[in-house]
């Protein structure tokens, strides 16, 4: 293990002690002796959080921690189901409430990315920040216009410097652990945890781009547009960079200030209906969706109350899916929905997520047994926590394999469920949803979209059929001159065979050398004078198995 890695582990070790945390570093297995040297340690004694309580330690450490750390509490704030309430509102903190970078700073790395001063974009730009997050920060400022008045106001998104620094090194531990994990645990190599962080590690770097992130705001604006479900914020490309961001204000209230919508009337139900819908809009209809979607990056329009508008902010995490698992997974969902249980297994084994050689009959009773309870039932009534953990229980019975690709959905789901169970617990989740993917599957099936689609493979078809004639021609040359070949051919067999034996050798000469070694230290452990024919085992051991090496 890198020595880089090591210190980390103990940098974090150091934190977890420092903030009172010390039941953590008890559960952690790794270097378990240097837990001994930080409880014995003065700065533990004295650099200890006095007063505060657990939720605001584990707050203060994860903000100490960094950005994969902060992540980390903002995805658990989303779930107050699942956790005690006062670490909670703790963790809800997280979300917009990280403590800022100096202002003077902020808009240090403003005129650099620009190359030019402040005051010839902005006629004001504010120094104390809106908001600030793990990776970023915003300020409010005032665009310029072209005869230097005063235009539209904007917010201005500025990444935190050092980002990549800090990311990469702890990305760097992850990858350590990943690969410990899936060296020593088969339940680590079935949950495939080394690609879970590969895939991790693409989305957490992709942040880092605010080009990118305005690109994906762009897109996501195009597929909403004129719709009244959800808002985009305009991107105003000439002052984007990879660092900097600008784009329209909006002016809603957070979706975590229920008693401000209350206040007005807001329709708390048709809002809540409204996320769900809009989730799976994004997913099946545009295949493009927002994937962090915690509370502080989503705001409601009460322009109108008796319809209330989602807002969403913060791109820099969207997912997309492959057309197959887009399909398997409408399907999954439908037949849920329908409690066709035994197509939910079928669909699993067709999909490549459980052995071929599965039993459906059991994969379908297992999968009865943990879903048919939760019907008829509103959110409230659900512990979707539970539920996941009776689905992780039977994934491992019948060796299904974690999709990396599907973890952003996953992801992106467990928040959405948690911002229903926020708003309107009676939400019906099925019922609102089901309409939307038999609507989507009836598209897709429909003779129109499949001539749609046609129409769009028509260019390569018409390519593919250009090049096919001098293709055969060729091949007929090949056929007639005797220089046409399939499957494999005799050298190739011959060079296997070769491969195969020169193993062989060495196989066997590793089991004479051992054998050999063995001997010998049967002969060193006899009190008989004749230690020196161990020895001589001992070279015969070297010269077998150095000459089975170069076979």
């Amino acid at each position: 293990m890198k020595l880089r890695v090591v210190a980390r582990l103990i940098a974090i070790q150091r934190v977890l002690v420092r903030h009172g945390l010390d039941e953590f570093v008890r559960e952690t297995h790794l270097y378990r002796p240097l837990r001994f040297i930080f409880l014995a340690s003065p700065w533990t004694w004295f650099a200890r959080s006095q007063g505060r309580t657990r939720g605001e330690r584990l707050r203060l450490a994860l903000e100490e921690l960094g950005p994969i750390f902060i992540k980390l509490g903002q995805a658990l704030s989303t779930r107050r189901d699942l956790l005690p309430i006062d670490i909670a509102d703790e963790l809800a903190k997280l979300q917009d409430r990280v403590p800022p970078f100096d202002g003077a700073l902020a808009q240090q790395i403003v005129r650099d990315a620009y190359a030019q001063d402040i005051d010839a974009v902005f006629t004001h730009f504010d120094p104390t920040p809106l908001a600030a997050a793990s990776l970023a920060q915003v300020h409010l400022a005032t665009l310029r216009n072209v005869d230097g008045s005063a235009g539209e106001e904007v917010v201005v998104k500025i990444l935190r410097p050092g980002m990549r620094e800090r990311i990469e090194r702890d990305l760097e531990v992850m990858h350590e652990l990943a690969r410990l994990a899936r060296r020593n645990s088969a339940e680590a190599r079935r949950l495939r945890v080394d690609e879970v962080v590969d895939e991790y590690q693409k989305t957490v770097l992709d942040e880092l781009d605010l080009m990118r992130e305005a690109a994906n705001a762009t897109q996501l604006g195009r597929n909403f547009e004129g719709s009244p479900l959800l808002k985009v914020p305009a991107v105003h490309w000439d002052h984007c960079r990879v660092n900097v961001m600008v784009m329209e204000r909006i002016r809603g209230v957070p979706i975590s200030d229920m008693a401000s919508m209350r206040a007005v009337g807001a329709n708390i139900k048709l809002l809540a209906e409204n996320g769900v819908k809009i989730f799976f809009t994004q997913v099946f209809r545009h295949n493009f969706f927002h994937a962090d979607m915690h509370p502080g990056n989503i705001f409601v329009l009460l322009d109108e109350p008796a319809v209330p508008r989602y807002a969403a902010v913060d791109f820099g995490i969207v997912g997309t899916l492959d057309l197959r698992d887009q399909h398997y997974l409408a399907e999954n969902f439908l037949a849920v929905f329908d409690r066709n249980y035994r197509r939910v297994a079928e669909l699993h084994v067709e999909s490549g997520w459980v052995p071929p050689d599965t039993r459906i009959d059991e994969m379908e009773s297992a999968i009865r047994t943990v879903l048919e309870p939760i019907f008829d039932k509103p959110i409230k009534d659900i512990s979707f926590g539970t539920v996941l953990l009776r689905l992780f229980d039977i994934s491992r019975r019948f060796d299904m394999r974690i999709q990396p690709q599907l973890i952003l959905l996953q992801k992106t789901l467990f928040n959405i469920e948690g911002l229903g169970r926020e708003l309107y617990p009676e939400l019906d989740i099925w019922q609102t949803a089901a309409p939307i993917l038999r609507e989507w599957m009836k598209e897709r099936l429909s003779p129109r979209a499949t001539l749609r689609h046609l129409r769009r493979q028509l260019p390569e078809v018409v390519e593919s059929l250009r090049a096919l004639p001098p293709l055969l021609k060729m091949a007929v040359q090949n056929a007639q001159d005797g220089r046409m070949k399939f499957g494999v051919q005799p050298e190739d067999l011959a060079r296997l065979e070769a491969t195969l034996e020169r193993s062989q050798r060495r196989r066997d000469g590793t089991i004479w050398a051992s054998m050999l070694v063995f001997g010998a230290i049967l002969w060193l452990g006899l009190d008989s004078g004749l230690q020196g024919l161990a020895f001589v085992l001992l070279i015969a051991a070297a010269v077998v198995y150095w000459r089975s090496r170069r076979a």
